[in-house]
């Protein structure tokens, strides 16, 4: 797994179009400067992203790279009205998502999976958002990746997350290999590191953080009042705390996205950043970013300041 890892939910024209040919040229793209991780999902777009990233990936050798993706939700038939869009993929609604996480729908998913990737193995799964599902989680779901695990079907399996509480539960209780967290250990957020990443370090569960741009507030080297986070408008507090950490980046002679990417990688338990990207110049300058020293004083600084918990 690379310290960079490719998000692969653009390529299911998540809140916005994009062409088979851009999605390809991201992958080559992010294949050329050494990206060797993808993580894309059923959910994004309904498939398209799979399949997709599939497509693009085909031909490469197989154990040249790490491919994730995600199970919890199938994609049935919708029966909608035709020309119904998706609600945040811009997609033909012809599926929807349906909940199950049971044991056969979890194989189920997996086999649906790798019929989208064109592919012939999974190498992570990751339980996908099961917030409001947890009993079932314990009891069938993960025990289910790791039966698939036990198999030889994956190479690992864990969850991925917009929370660090319920992931840190599953470490306490089941032998798994790695969390996907998204948006949950950045700039702005450090409560995971009060629960799962101590818990997984001392379990030797590997962390992948996703979302560190906390959906957009802190992609830009300066916030503006219409940033989004978590999927939604910004708070006035948080974009005024951003920009102050963006001040004192610039002291640094660092941008506020270049300390966003640096930061996940800091606490020893963080194995990879993944981060969204749609086109080939969106990979250019993730990599430019990842590739940025960022001061060590800089961050000695930001938390004497109280602006963020050094990882």
């Amino acid at each position: 797994m690379t310290e960079m890892g490719f998000g692969a939910a653009q390529l299911g024209n998540l809140f916005l179009e994009t062409t088979d040919e851009q999605a390809h040229a991201a992958v080559d793209a992010a294949w050329d400067v050494g990206i060797r991780y993808f993580d894309t999902a059923p959910h994004y777009g309904l498939g398209l992203s799979e399949r997709r990233l599939g497509a693009a990936l085909a031909g490469r050798a197989r154990d040249d790279f790490v491919l994730s993706t995600k199970v919890g939700r199938l994609l049935v038939p919708s029966g909608y009205p035709e020309g119904t869009i998706d609600d945040d993929f811009i997609v033909p609604a012809t599926t929807r998502r349906e909940w199950d996480l049971s044991r056969d729908g979890i194989r189920r998913s997996i086999d649906e999976s790798l019929e989208r990737l064109g592919l012939d193995r999974i190498d992570i799964a990751y339980l996908h958002d099961p917030d409001d599902h947890g009993p079932q989680a314990h009891a069938e779901a993960i025990p289910a990746l790791i039966e698939l695990r036990d198999e030889g079907v994956v190479d690992a399996v864990g969850a991925g997350m917009n929370q660090s509480a319920m992931p840190a539960e599953f470490v306490r209780r089941h032998d798994i290999d790695v969390i996907m967290l998204a948006g949950r250990h950045t700039l702005l957020e450090h409560g995971a590191l009060d629960d799962l990443l101590p818990l997984a370090v001392d379990r030797g569960v590997d962390i992948v953080a996703a979302a560190v741009y906390n959906s957009g507030l802190l992609s830009r080297p300066r916030p503006t009042v219409d940033s989004h986070y978590d999927y939604g408008s910004a708070p006035e507090a948080l974009i005024a705390r951003a920009n102050a950490i963006a001040d004192l980046c610039e002291e640094f002679g660092v941008t506020l996205p270049e300390a966003a990417i640096a930061y996940p990688l800091r606490h020893p338990g963080v194995v990879s950043v993944v981060v969204g990207m749609r086109t080939a110049e969106q990979v250019v300058s993730s990599v430019e970013r990842h590739a940025v020293r960022i001061p060590e004083e800089l961050w000695k600084v930001l938390a004497d300041r109280g602006l963020v918990r050094d990882a």
